[in-house]
């Protein structure tokens, strides 16, 4: 049925009749500068619906075409053209390439711009440039194709968190995340409860591109969650004019473990306990030849499929898709299972006058949490026994027991057990919609107003549940299962309104933008422990708000396309601080001269692109984590019924009052950046380079020591402290060869930076050695890092390990550095640092007529790990400890022949520097296969190929430098499919 408005009435009674002799118009779309033909161009009847596009030979054909008509082509990186059909119904079109694709549109804070106008540090990553291969979350596809932005993951169980640090972070104790802002909606960074990452509620598959804004003239515009960086993640859109596109991608892949921790072997071990053990433990061994990290690990299968439907007409587009994504781990039982929805919708009205956009993504994910202590227990338990022995009340498990068949509570677990005898599941929703107003006056078009409503919601919920026959005193004494529980609702609310006008003037382009934005956390949470005993059941609930308001103004002004200047002003309040320091001032500024438009370059042939920027501005920080929602409030904590204190025949609830801190205030960071962006020879050899300086003052402290009774407690929340950090940045991508068929690219960027801790109190205490930090296995409270002024964040502090002539390390011997004639603590030394001094990332991408070849490199180099595991476990006192049970150790005891536990010796402070083959593609393009399939593409991809490293432990690629029993990153081998209909 077809619906006409009145006007469409009137105006078919008042064209001639001799309109309707429609026609059918064809041709060949081709490239003005090679003559090839360009596939996908946007062919469309002005001022109708009518188009169509291009097939893969530039081929087209539009039907109804009417005496008069216009019709436009268009296309991406060309200029549109616009023939009137005057009844020839063969038209070929010939494209020129748009200068403008060199002043590609980029996106900053609340707006775009033209990339030859950027005054800030920015990097952009398009969909094409994106890692391939198993991304469960969308930081795996940004991994080294950034300058500056450096990200590892926890290890590699299925949606493995990641570390994201732009610039290397701007806080000590603060959130160092950076902020992200998915579609114009900024999220929620804090954890969700069962969802190990939050950014993996976006399928990767919808993402066009990530832009990074690193200096402060870039993100003041976001003022105070900005002072870590901002990423702007763009999703994939319909386009204007286009018919309907089916897009179908499917991948399955294998992942295998293949290193291990280096342990005795079964009979490396019998030979350690029968020369060093006692007749009664050299009875214990077994006769058993297990590998229990062969026992735990498995080779696993996952599979993702994804697909999307996209088009559009004049003024209205649209694009859905959905995806699911089944990944099993590599330890047993750990799994994810991701179910993905999303859908983009634009409208146009009033001749493109109003504009309304409307973004929403939607996540279900299921996980399986394998208890990663069975890493650690595979490492230690007894090699000589079987995995299955006669014990009924443990499932059959081999297990350490007492003569009744108790547990021996300071015994390993068998680490099959710990993994087949708990399941640890959760269910996570998550959903992240806004719809955006653009209106651009009828009265003045050069004035725009955006009105933007966001709603970011989470529901996760999950248990953990351990059988009755679990290895535990608890277990064996009652015959119950243990049993906790958890849910948690998170509602993230967001409006923000601005009005933005641009104006040219002759050679003067004037922009300014005010706006407004409010943003509203709220959380609920609650925990059951031991629910399947109401004796000891415990239940907490948490209730947790936080509202952040802005007011911001930018200004832009640029004379003649040389001479650029922006001014950034943003005022920021937070619940978190009391009224008298709740708001914030967050001012910056920056200049840029394109040098390439001037006179004596205008003309070059040699010189494309060459600018010269230079930026200032502070940017505040008042996150502090979800423990201090509102820190200046005096409250108090009620007893359980385990501490309430009797009163004549009943017992009352007893409250004790928290540490708080009314004159916590923003820390704020303060940046200066200078940087050069150049190109040569029309781009085909372009980058960047830019150096920092970054101060960032009143460092927000949550575990600061305070004098005893100086308050409610020994440690608190506290604004004090400097650090400095300073870097160089440098990328550059290179075209070397390019023709008809052949086509090399390569990208390098490389990035030196350092971070100092330049005070840590208001008052300067000589005796005051820093703020302990990095705590590890072993022992009781121990730490091996340390803040320290004068030092980068998280220091190693160790002892100085002392060696024989032939370098072997003497045991329990150790420098005197203070020559005071004794080693005691006075002689622990700050040495080396978890944080690389540089990193960098390498990507060739070679195609050859349909065959396609990439591979990604990436190098980490100046970052040292404290090897836990090798200090945990290598030495012989650990093996032979008790008489009733026996565990084994690392390879390296072999080495060191450590007889005791050397903890802080920096024996175990180790070169962690890397260079990692992260994946290699191959794929194949079959154009025009079918009629109604426009393409398929056949890719294979092998992840995680290689590591060059010196270091002694399974994987250099540590979060934080402290190596525990890290979930060991596999490598997959994916072949895949997509195809374009």
């Amino acid at each position: 049925m077809k619906t006409f408005t009145i006007s469409s009435w009137i105006f078919l009674w008042l064209i001639p009749l001799s309109f309707f002799a429609q026609s059918t118009v064809s041709g060949v779309v081709s490239d003005a500068g090679n003559g090839q033909p360009i596939p996908g161009v946007n062919i469309i009847v002005k001022g109708t619906s009518n188009g169509t596009t291009s097939d893969f030979d530039g081929r087209y054909s539009i039907s109804n075409v009417n005496q008069g008509d216009i019709l436009t082509f268009s296309y991406v990186g060309f200029k549109p053209q616009e023939v009137t059909y005057a009844g020839n119904n063969t038209i070929n079109v010939s494209l020129e390439v748009d200068a403008a694709e060199l002043e590609q549109v980029v996106l900053i804070g609340y707006g775009t711009t033209r990339k030859k106008d950027l005054t800030g540090s920015v990097s952009t990553v398009t969909a094409e440039e994106l890692n391939k291969g198993v991304t469960t979350s969308p930081a795996d596809l940004l991994t080294g194709k950034a300058p500056g932005v450096q990200i590892t993951s926890a290890g590699g169980a299925p949606g493995s968190a990641q570390t994201i640090r732009i610039r290397g972070g701007a806080s000590l104790n603060a959130s160092n995340k950076p902020l992200f802002i998915i579609d114009g909606v900024p999220i929620d960074n804090d954890d969700i409860a069962g969802l190990r990452d939050p950014l993996n509620i976006i399928n990767p598959n919808d993402i066009e591109s990530f832009t990074i804004l690193k200096d402060a003239s870039a993100t003041a515009i976001y003022g105070s969650r900005a002072s870590n960086g901002v990423i702007l993640i763009t999703t994939k859109k319909g386009t204007s004019g286009s018919d309907l596109r089916v897009n179908y991608e499917s991948n399955i892949s294998i992942q295998d473990v293949t290193q291990s921790i280096d342990v005795l072997s079964a009979d490396q071990f019998r030979q350690v306990v029968n020369e060093r053990g006692n007749p009664t433990q050299i009875g214990l061994l077994g006769t058993a030849n297990t590998d229990w990290q062969d026992e735990i690990f498995q080779q696993s299968i996952s599979h993702t499929h994804n697909i999307s439907l996209s088009g559009g007409m004049e003024n209205f587009t649209y694009r859905a898709s959905v995806g699911y994504n089944n990944q099993e781990g590599v330890l047993l039982t750990s799994a994810l299972e991701r179910t993905t929805l999303s859908a983009a919708l634009s409208h146009k009205f009033f001749e493109n006058h109003l504009k309304i956009n409307l973004n929403t993504k939607t996540a279900l994910i299921k996980n399986r949490f394998a208890d990663t202590d069975a890493i650690g227990a595979a490492i230690v338990f007894d090699p000589t026994q079987p995995v299955f022995g006669d014990f009924p009340q443990y499932d059959n498990f081999y297990q350490w027991t007492e003569a009744n068949g108790s547990p021996i509570t300071l015994a390993a677990k068998n680490p099959v057990a710990m993994l087949r005898q708990q399941d640890d599941s959760s269910n996570a929703f998550k959903s992240i919609s806004n719809i955006q107003f653009d209106y651009k006056f009828h009265f003045l078009p050069e004035l725009r107003a955006n009105l933007n409503l966001g709603l970011d919601k989470t529901s996760s919920n999950g248990s953990k549940v351990r059988t009755p026959s679990y290895f535990s005193s608890y277990a064996f004494n009652t015959g119950l299962s243990a049993q906790d529980t958890y849910a948690q609702e998170k509602e993230n609310k967001l409006l923000n309104a601005t009005l933005n006008y641009t104006k040219e003037f002759n050679n003067l382009n004037f922009g300014v933008l005010v706006g407004y934005e409010y943003q509203d956390f709220h959380t609920e949470q609650i925990d059951f422990t031991n629910i399947q005993d109401p004796e000891i059941e415990t239940l907490k609930d948490t209730f947790l708000n936080l509202n952040l308001q802005s007011y911001f103004t930018r200004v832009n002004l640029g004379y003649d396309s040389r001479y650029l200047f922006t001014f950034t002003y943003r005022r920021d309040g937070t619940s978190r601080f009391n009224e008298d320091n709740r708001w914030g001032n967050f001012p910056a500024a920056a200049v840029a001269w394109n040098i390439s438009n001037e006179s004596f370059l205008e003309d070059s042939s040699t010189v494309s692109d060459l600018k010269l920027r230079a930026g200032w501005g502070i940017t505040g920080q008042q996150d502090l984590g979800t423990g201090f929602y509102l820190p200046y409030i005096p409250t108090y904590t009620g007893s359980n019924q385990n501490s309430q204190y009797p009163v004549g025949n009943g017992f009352v609830t007893t409250f004790r009052a928290d540490p708080y801190n009314d004159n916590l205030k923003w820390e704020e960071t303060t940046t200066y950046n200078i940087g050069l962006d150049y190109g040569f020879f029309n781009d085909r050899l372009s980058g960047s380079i830019d150096a920092y300086y970054r101060e960032t003052e009143d460092l927000l402290i949550t575990n600061l020591s305070f004098p005893a009774g100086s308050g409610l407690s020994n440690k608190g929340a506290a604004n004090v402290g400097v650090i400095e950090n300073r870097g160089v940045e440098f990328s550059v991508n290179a075209i070397p060869v390019q023709t008809d068929d052949l086509k090399l690219n390569i990208g390098f960027n490389i990035t030196y930076f350092d971070t100092e801790i330049s005070e840590l109190y208001a008052t300067q205490d000589p005796n005051f050695i820093g703020i302990p930090q990095g705590g590890i296995a072993g022992g009781t409270g121990n730490n091996i890092q340390i803040h320290s002024v004068g030092y980068a964040p998280f220091t190693y502090y160790v002892y100085q390990q002392v060696y024989d002539t032939n370098g072997d390390p003497i045991e329990g011997v150790f420098v005197d550095r203070n020559n005071d004639g004794q080693v005691n603590p006075d002689d622990l030394y700050r040495h080396e640092q978890p944080t690389a001094e540089i990193f960098a990332g390498l990507n060739t991408d070679l195609s050859y007529k349909n065959w396609g070849f990439n591979m990604a490199w990436r190098g980490s180099f100046g970052n040292y790990a404290y090897n836990n595991v090798q200090s945990n476990t290598g030495y012989y006192n650990n093996m032979l400890r008790y008489d009733n049970t026996l565990s084994n150790s690392v390879e390296n005891v072999l080495e060191s022949n450590f007889t005791s536990e050397n903890f802080l010796s920096d024996y175990y402070i180790q070169d962690a520097s890397f260079v990692k083959l992260d994946r290699v593609t191959l794929s194949y393009d079959f154009n025009n296969l079918f009629e109604k399939i426009r393409n398929v593409r056949l890719y294979a991809t092998v992840q995680n190929v290689l590591t060059i490293t010196d270091y002694d432990g399974l994987d250099p690629e540590i979060q934080g430098g402290i190596d525990n029993n890290i979930y060991p990153r596999p490598t997959t081998y994916l072949f895949g499919v997509n195809v374009d209909f």
